[in-house]
């Protein structure tokens, strides 16, 4: 059992105690940084005094930031230990800094943007860097605008079918629009056509279903340059069939560029080396249409 004295001993050491933590809590408050980091928090200092240690911590891990914004420094490399208030009480967490921030972002971006086979450019593309001085591209350009901000509200599903001339731009501006839906965190799926059946042509024994899948169930998905690859039966129904129908049954985002129109998509889906199969043509069409409006680009060719 404690005595008195032995209470009194205790509570004269608790004294000493936050006497001593004061006295150093009030000399970090010469250092400027030291003294707005505290008193951003509306708190008495008998209570910030208590974290005198952790705020050291954090301007210190601050000033190595404005010393170096990639806070190489720090004890995590790209983080800063930072405070904040949560119901009256001080925490500590680390945060990335504004350069680790922007890398994370891009890495989450990556991830959420799986591109196939697709160009430098057309995997960069930009909204921002759309060359809008062609008056053949104002239709384009609404339409996109327009398919963005319904998109993100939940009142569409329905994609493109961009139809034009070699070099008009239109897996550019088709993949800017992609691009701009992928850093708000939806995933996508730019997919150079003809080069992908090959891919799933020789991956049966490997990442087929995987990949296959992917195509089907991405929230975006950009089939580029549709119309370019040789036809078979495997190709239009197998592939494209099944891709198509399930996302037609589950009202996903499709989009499709191509150097043919839909008339002229149909004649060449029709055509495999096993003969003429207008039924089957007309059933992928039907699909197409009605997972697509249609617009077609007609401009010069912005690749010379």
């Amino acid at each position: 059992m404690k005595t008195i004295n032995d209470i009194n001993i205790m509570l004269n050491n608790k004294k000493e105690n936050e006497e001593l933590l004061l006295k150093e809590f009030n000399e970090c408050k010469k250092d400027e940084e030291f003294k707005k980091m505290v008193e951003s928090f509306d708190l008495d200092d008998k209570v910030l005094m208590k974290y005198t240690s952790n705020f050291k911590r954090a301007v210190k891990e601050l000033k190595n930031y404005k010393e170096d914004n990639r806070c190489l420094l720090n004890e995590i490399p790209g983080f800063i230990y930072t405070p904040y208030l949560i119901d009256g009480v001080i925490n500590f967490k680390f945060k990335a800094c504004k350069e680790k921030e922007k890398e994370l972002k891009e890495i989450e971006y990556v991830k959420n943007g799986y591109r196939f086979e697709v160009s430098k450019d057309i995997r960069n593309a930009k909204m921002s860097e759309i060359y809008t001085n062609d008056k053949n591209r104002i239709e384009l350009i609404k339409w996109i605008t327009r398919f963005i901000k319904e998109y993100k509200s939940g009142n569409t599903f329905k994609g493109l079918y961009l139809s034009g001339n070699f070099g008009s731009g239109k897996s550019y501006i088709i993949s800017a629009m992609i691009n701009e839906l992928v850093k708000d965190g939806y995933k996508a799926a730019m997919i150079y056509y003809p080069k992908f059946l090959n891919i799933l042509k020789s991956s049966f024994k490997t990442d087929f279903d995987e990949q296959l899948n992917y195509a089907m169930n991405v929230d975006i998905l950009l089939l580029d340059d549709i119309g370019a690859e040789n036809i078979t039966s495997w190709s239009r129904d197998d592939i494209l069939g099944t891709i198509l129908q399930h996302r037609m049954d589950n009202r996903l985002a499709t989009f499709f560029t191509s150097n043919l129109n839909k008339e002229e998509l149909e004649i060449h889906l029709s055509s495999t080396k096993d003969g003429i199969d207008k039924l089957k043509a007309r059933r992928i069409m039907e699909r197409i249409n009605y997972l697509t409006d249609e617009l077609q680009l007609i401009s010069k060719n912005h690749r010379n």
